[in-house]
């Protein structure tokens, strides 16, 4: 079988697909190739001066493309939900929710809304986004899917639910592991969910891109003032990583590839799952819980106020 790339995304004339954190990096590779496809992508960005940079830029490569830059800040619920309002008086359909933004490694700091903010701005908000964008995908004529970027480093990941805003204990690269196994755990429940309520036209998918080179890995040591810690990335970077736009193809193939099913978890298939090109790869077995999903899911309603109108999935073992 073949190696996929970008050549195998199907025809998306006439869709329209969200990628948030659209300006840089992953995502930023992500629109250009959604446009190369025919999309209309909305880049949902917290600056909307580097959103309409990204865009003019895919435009000299993509003539054609069909992009709309609005403003995006998952730290902020307020501005989850003007997104979220703002999108729905525009779109009538959504094919693809790409929840790809993220910081990494980060000192520790708050959101707008008090959330320690790996917790808060990887998860709980796109947690919000996708539940306010809930009726436009079940709305959206054919399949609809939510993806949600991940990460390698989610098997470190534990869910501190005495301590989830390390507020007595905080370690960057912890809080940064249990973002991103947040985001798996919020990406099978949401499926299961699905499900449960016999929802056939929306599914959802995890990814993870491996080692990609990219502007996220620099900004904890610049945020700490650590330039040693910098110049270490920057050469782990230059050795190790991936270019963006391969670390961008898991996120695009389980955006769109036919044979993909919801619940399923998509990464780099070459050495340790850092590199190479896309296929299913294998969560942590703490990502499969579906009580500690479960638990999660009730607490970020609870954070964040957004409530989905679907059943709770019923708790067995995968």
């Amino acid at each position: 079988m073949s190696e996929w790339t970008t050549a195998d995304m199907p025809d998306l004339s006439g869709d329209t697909v969200i990628v948030t954190g659209a300006n840089s990096g992953l995502g930023f590779e992500g629109t250009r190739a959604f446009a190369e496809a025919g999309a209309t992508v909305v880049l949902a960005c917290r600056s909307v001066d580097r959103g309409e940079s990204a865009a003019d830029e895919i435009r000299t490569e993509v003539p054609a493309a069909d992009l709309d830059v609005m403003e995006l800040d998952l730290g902020d619920l307020d501005s989850v939900e003007t997104f979220a309002e703002s999108f729905s008086d525009a779109y009538d359909d959504l094919r693809v929710l790409c929840n790809n933004a993220g910081v990494m490694a980060i000192p520790r700091s708050e959101t707008a809304d008090g959330f320690e903010t790996q917790f808060g701005v990887n998860h709980l908000g796109h947690f919000a986004l996708t539940g306010h964008l809930l009726d436009t995908l079940r709305e959206t004529d054919g399949e609809s899917r939510v993806v949600t970027q991940s990460s390698g480093l989610h098997e470190n990941g534990e869910m501190r639910f005495d301590d989830l805003q390390g507020e007595r204990d905080y370690d960057e690269w912890g809080a940064y592991g249990q973002s991103k196994l947040a985001n798996l755990l919020f990406a099978f429940e949401l499926d299961r969910r699905l499900d449960a309520a016999g929802i056939e036209g929306i599914t959802s998918l995890g990814c993870h891109p491996g080692y990609a080179d990219t502007n996220l890995q620099r900004r904890g040591p610049e945020q700490a003032g650590s330039t040693i810690r910098l110049a270490m990335m920057k050469v782990a970077n230059a050795v190790l990583a991936q270019d963006a736009a391969t670390g961008a193809l898991p996120m695009l193939y389980a955006a769109t590839a036919p044979d993909l099913s919801g619940g399923e978890y998509v990464g780099p298939s070459g050495f340790m799952n850092m590199r190479g090109p896309p296929a299913e790869d294998t969560p942590s077995r703490e990502a499969r819980d579906p009580e500690r999903a479960r638990r999660l899911w009730e607490v970020s309603e609870d954070l964040t106020g957004v409530t989905y109108d679907l059943p709770e999935a019923a708790v067995t073992a995968d």
